[in-house]
């Protein structure tokens, strides 16, 4: 009688937390520009940005090959760049630069959903149950917008929740991809399609904890 071999043990999870600014912008070339600044995250600080083009190809632009790799397996891209980069942000701007992307965008106003995000206490904002609370408004306010969701696919399917603090408009952009001017800006125009969720339609900064569970 042959013994059933025992199965192999689950591999544990891990939540790994990041801690910064989403900032989502259109423009009048069609191009469209996510660009994530991490102040604290398991991989240090850094800024990525997720570049979808007018005729939907998307591209990520990493400062290092392990930021590249995290994200890439995370989100879904056509082509994924690991390109020196530099990026300030203050309260009233933002500006990314690279070999392939320069962008610099004015931060405006606080908005009414960024008054209603600071009025949550953070400890309860940035937990991934309060995404319970936060994801179907987040569908019914914010069209194309969801807080919690999954990543990927097969054995590289992620859960992750987004929990936001704050929120601004943007104001202004301007910059270069590849070369070309982007033109000016404009609404986030289809939604982006690197993940379960896309940038709010009006151009906008969001704080954010966005954790990811491996």
């Amino acid at each position: 009688m042959t013994a059933t071999p025992p199965r192999p043990a689950p591999r544990p999870t891990q939540r790994l937390a990041f801690t910064g600014t989403i900032t989502g912008v259109g423009s009048t070339s069609g191009t469209r520009v996510v660009v994530g600044h991490w102040r604290h995250s398991p991989l240090g600080a850094f800024a990525d940005a997720m570049v979808e083009t007018a005729d939907g190809n998307r591209v990520l632009v990493a400062p290092r090959q392990d930021v590249a790799d995290l994200v890439a397996s995370t989100y879904s891209f056509d082509e994924v760049r690991v390109e020196p980069v530099e990026c300030v942000a203050v309260p009233t701007w933002l500006t990314f630069a690279s070999p392939s992307l320069r962008l610099s965008v004015g931060v405006g106003r606080r908005t009414p959903t960024g008054w209603a995000l600071r009025a949550v206490p953070r400890p309860v904002a940035v937990a991934p149950a309060w995404t319970l609370v936060t994801d179907p408004a987040a569908r019914v306010l914010q069209r194309g917008v969801r807080t919690r969701g999954r990543t990927g696919v097969g054995p590289e399917a992620r859960r992750e929740w987004y929990g936001a603090t704050d929120h601004h408009r943007v104001d202004a952009v301007a910059g270069w991809w590849e070369g070309v001017p982007l033109g000016s800006l404009a609404d986030v125009r289809p939604a982006t399609s690197f993940g379960f969720s896309s940038s709010p339609v009006a151009p906008s900064r969001t704080d954010v904890v966005s954790t990811i569970e491996l």
